[in-house]
């Protein structure tokens, strides 16, 4: 049996949309607790819980089927996914659990390889895995719970961007497509090495980098897309502008979308995020870069003006591919998103 045997959906484009999402969650009971300073009701990377004054826990999870057919690298994609939720809250990662779902009837050197690539990333990441859970299903699926450290004075959260702000972006976009096209042997080399580089990238290099910078907000781009987590952003009352221009782009992802390379995640997030932007500024094949899920993508800083230039400079050391890609304006529109 192959690993990625009958999987119908890979990697971030297995979530729930993001709208439905939204009607399920309202179901749940609000407990108010004044230590659970992020909760699920802010539609946040993660949770953040305080135990004292000077420390609070940052919790996160998330676990998907592959979109590769190597588990090893499908092992790491997973955890440097799991563990960027911890970045873009601004924590750093203590230790995580494995989540494994695998098939009874499946070779289990494929199961030793997913695990063995999941503990690099984590190793890398200066934590430790501490144990986990593993039930039997129909296809392979994996994941990390995640725990971290944060201050609960300085977190960061996805909707606090403050007027005027740079908005950067770590990394480039397009992995939905190309892993998509990839599955169906539609992908280039070139095109499916740069996606794969990109997915087990840790967002920690990049996280590390705003440390003493004026940051406001941070999120990483996953499974709703640029636009979907850019709209979570907007949140609070202000306007985003986007220069699709600058945004940063995996090799042949226009070329794939233009051949018909449309992934359902990404309809998805298209139904859930079109009312919150004029899509007629911005030709077919851009709007959908801009619907496509992520699968470990990068960090959303939003990030003071007058030190954009010198934290980006810094991050593309390590990570070229980032740039800015628009601002936070000063008056808000009437719409969250305005592209240009």
């Amino acid at each position: 049996m192959s690993f990625l045997g009958n999987c119908t959906s890979g990697g971030c484009g297995a979530k729930i949309g993001a709208g439905e999402l939204r009607d399920y969650l309202k179901a749940i009971p609000n407990i108010q607790d004044p230590n659970l300073l992020v909760g699920f009701d802010a539609s946040d990377d993660g949770a953040v819980y305080k135990i004292n004054e000077e420390q609070a826990i940052v919790s996160t999870t998330d676990f998907f089927p592959p979109m590769v057919e190597d588990p090893k690298i499908f092992g790491k994609i997973a955890a440097a996914n799991a563990m960027s939720d911890i970045y873009a809250m601004g924590g750093q990662v203590l230790f995580a659990l494995n989540l494994v779902c695998f098939p009874q009837k499946m070779d289990k050197r494929y199961l030793a390889e997913m695990l063995a690539g999941g503990a690099e990333k984590v190793l890398e990441a200066g934590a430790s895995i501490a144990g986990g859970h593993s039930i039997y299903d129909h296809e392979p699926k994996y994941g990390l719970a995640v725990t971290g450290m944060v201050s609960p004075k300085s977190f960061l959260q996805n909707n606090t961007p403050k007027a005027g702000d740079v908005i950067i972006l770590t990394k480039a976009l397009g992995t939905g497509v190309i892993q998509s096209a990839g599955r169906a042997g539609a992908a280039k080399e070139v095109a499916e090495k740069a996606s794969i580089a990109s997915m087990e990238r840790l967002n920690k290099y990049a996280a590390e980098k705003r440390l003493g910078f004026e940051v406001h907000a941070c999120t990483d781009v996953t499974g709703f897309g640029l636009l979907g987590h850019l709209s979570e952003m907007a949140g609070n009352g202000c306007s985003i502008q986007i220069n699709t221009k600058e945004l940063p782009l995996l090799p042949t992802v226009k070329e794939l979308i233009e051949a018909g390379w449309i992934t359902a995640g990404g309809k998805r997030n298209r139904k859930f995020v079109e009312r919150k932007v004029d899509l007629q500024t911005v030709d077919p094949i851009m709007q959908e870069v801009l619907f496509d899920p992520q699968t470990s993508g990068g960090l959303l800083f939003s990030v003071d003006r007058t030190e954009s230039e010198e934290l980006l400079e810094l991050i593309q050391r390590d990570d070229p591919a980032a740039k800015m890609i628009g601002h936070v304006l000063f008056e808000p529109r009437d719409l969250p998103i305005v592209l240009v």
